[in-house]
């Protein structure tokens, strides 16, 4: 089977995650990357939107993930859209990052983030 890549990069949404109260109340901006292992020979054969990954969709839904309910670790939020991913029909395989360039952290820096993979079982 094909296992091509889909993937999407840069999605800002303003969310309230984080362990301090300062972080849940004013929230922040996190950034999503995600990239989706699947095969997309039916859709470029048949040039139609129901044979492949609606990324317009899945930006949607991740979107929704991430101004939603809180989580302490941006660990369980790539978790919780990694599951996302792997809900939708075709995809084999979900790697997602999470930015929180925003983190409380007393040090100059420009990133932290968490990437995990997961894949269909």
């Amino acid at each position: 089977m094909d296992t091509d890549l889909i993937t999407l990069t840069g999605l800002r949404v303003h969310g309230r995650h984080g362990v301090f109260d300062h972080e849940r109340e004013a929230g922040q901006d996190f950034i999503i990357d995600v990239a989706l292992r699947t095969s997309t020979t039916e859709a470029a054969a048949s040039d139609d939107l129901k044979h492949t990954v609606d990324y317009g969709a899945l930006a949607d839904t991740l979107a929704d993930i991430v101004a939603g309910e809180p989580v302490n670790l941006i660990e369980t939020l790539a978790g919780r859209l990694a599951d996302a991913c792997l809900a939708l029909d075709r995809v084999h395989s979900a790697v997602v990052t999470v930015h929180k360039p925003q983190a409380p952290i007393a040090q100059h820096f420009t990133d932290v983030s968490v990437t995990i993979e997961r894949s269909v079982r």
